[in-house]
């Protein structure tokens, strides 16, 4: 699944439009869309989405022997 399209489905599972995102992150919505097209967040980015939607964003690496960096 790509960073979009866990996006859309945060939006769903919160309740909220993309827009409505976009406005909560102080971003314009076709400035957000247009983020969404090209897959071009950052990490930053991503953590900022999450608290505006109420959620937590985790990185991790999950190595072979299930070790998490």
């Amino acid at each position: 699944m790509t960073v979009s399209e866990q996006i859309k489905v945060l939006c769903v599972r919160s309740g909220i439009s993309v827009a409505e995102l976009a406005r909560r992150t102080g971003q314009s919505p076709q400035n957000f869309n247009s983020k969404m097209k090209r897959e071009s967040f950052t990490i930053n980015e991503l953590e900022v989405i999450a608290s505006a939607a109420n959620s937590e964003f985790e990185r991790k690496f999950v190595l072979s022997n299930g070790e998490k960096i």
